[in-house]
């Protein structure tokens, strides 16, 4: 792995160990706040990642922009991220989106710049 996808790896997962309990972040979000805002797609690998290399990571708190659980024909990991959510006292519409005015993360600084 090369060193910058390291750096890369590493803000991700330290960002989203900084997602409150009750709160999300979009993916695009984190890849911004990590530096690399058009990297939305790597973030949602690095959460499917932490799960199989049992890093401890609340990979439940990163959706999709459109406030949803994205699953890719995953359905067991989506129904347990939107219970681990739900335990959280995050709501979910009819049509699966929360509302990410009240619940999405907004830190009062940015972490990174590049």
């Amino acid at each position: 792995m090369s060193r910058r996808l390291s750096e890369f790896s590493d803000r991700v997962y330290w960002l989203v160990c900084q997602i409150p309990t009750g709160l999300v972040a979009t993916y695009g979000q984190i890849a911004t706040y990590a530096g690399s805002p058009r990297a939305a797609r790597a973030v949602g690998n690095l959460m499917k990642r932490s799960l199989e290399i049992d890093r401890e990571v609340p990979w439940h708190r990163v959706i999709n922009a459109k406030g949803a659980i994205s699953f890719k024909g995953d359905t067991a990991r989506a129904e347990l991220q939107r219970r681990l959510l739900e335990a959280e006292g995050i709501s979910f519409d009819d049509s699966g989106r929360c509302d990410l005015e009240t619940h999405r993360w907004q830190p009062r600084e940015v972490f990174w710049y590049d």
